[in-house]
């Protein structure tokens, strides 16, 4: 209904309380967007801003029921609020990753499970820096086709091409606990494998994942690498891991994981214990059915029905 919604025809993510106009955040979950999106590094793909209004537009075809997962109906162990969206300045690159910073900052203060929704993956450093903020050492799993670690985008250092690079700097990151997972194909260059080496980052390809017997073992040891050492583990997803079959509304990459082995692989990451989780790099101007702001909410749903069978959430 309207009276609910966070902004005009737009509705909060998978039915959550409207938590826009408070700033007492008393459900266990909270949902935000970043409707966010720096240089755009391949010509005339954008379009990536979008993403937050339409997936959660998508999110209200699906209810919290996965009968597939021992038949978890998340919504009845853990509430959900939707505080909205953050006030970025499209023309303003530093102001933004600032307001980024102060914005989530104030969430993670809250003690609550944050899950945001981007925008381009620039987004991912700024977030994950405000967690720093509060005191935590902080393991990332980045589930991702690419690095995203040059120093800068034609001077810009905080394009979608470069989140990692600046969380290597953070003092905050144990980046021996960074996980690059489903590192795959030629729009990687040399010195992407090189930074993330010199800074002590794992780097895990697509075939590492694809090789192993037994996937939800190796979510596992994944999981281990990026909680070696910090307090918390933090999981950041971007759409293209997936290969463009699964993600027609995502960067055009083959190769990549299939849904079911996403899925698999985020579930066991809930089930060990995460703080947050962000979903980027959507991009609905590209994808007539919106397939892939779709799956976001499946994303979403299955890390948190790890995080109640890991017993997270009591």
């Amino acid at each position: 209904m309207a009276e609910k919604n966070i902004y005009g025809n737009t509705p909060p993510m998978l039915g959550a309380k409207n938590l826009t106009e408070t700033d007492d955040y008393n459900t266990d979950v909270l949902f935000y967007g970043v409707p966010w999106e720096a240089s755009s590094t391949w010509g005339d793909y954008t379009g990536v801003e979008l993403g937050p209004k339409q997936i959660r537009l998508s999110s209200e075809r699906y209810s919290t029921y996965l009968p597939e997962l021992d038949h978890i109906n998340v919504e009845d162990h853990l509430s959900f609020g939707d505080v909205g969206d953050v006030a970025v300045n499209p023309h303003n690159v530093p102001e933004t990753v600032g307001i980024i910073e102060q914005f989530t900052e104030k969430l993670w203060n809250s003690g609550k499970f944050l899950v945001g929704i981007g925008g381009d993956h620039s987004v991912s450093y700024p977030i994950v820096k405000a967690l720093t903020n509060t005191g935590k050492k902080v393991g990332i799993i980045h589930l991702d086709s690419h690095y995203d670690n040059y120093e800068d985008y034609h001077g810009d250092k905080y394009a979608r091409s470069t989140p990692f690079k600046r969380l290597y700097e953070t003092e905050g990151v144990r980046n021996e606990s960074l996980i690059h997972a489903g590192i795959k194909g030629p729009r990687n260059k040399p010195e992407n494998g090189k930074a993330a080496k010199e800074a002590g980052a794992v780097t895990l390809t697509i075939n590492d994942i694809r090789e192993q017997s037994d996937l939800k073992a190796y979510a596992n040891e994944i999981y281990d690498m990026a909680a070696k050492d910090v307090d918390v583990v933090y999981l950041t997803i971007c759409s293209d891991v997936l290969d463009f079959a699964f993600n027609p509304g995502g960067p055009v990459d083959g190769n990549g994981l299939n849904s079911y082995e996403l899925l698999t692989m985020i579930y066991e990451f809930g089930k060990r214990g995460l703080c947050g989780m962000d979903y980027v790099e959507v991009y609905p101007m590209q994808d007539a059915n919106q397939n892939s702001a779709h799956f976001v909410s499946t994303a979403v749903l299955y890390v948190l029905a790890g995080h109640i069978d890991g017993g997270h959430h009591k």
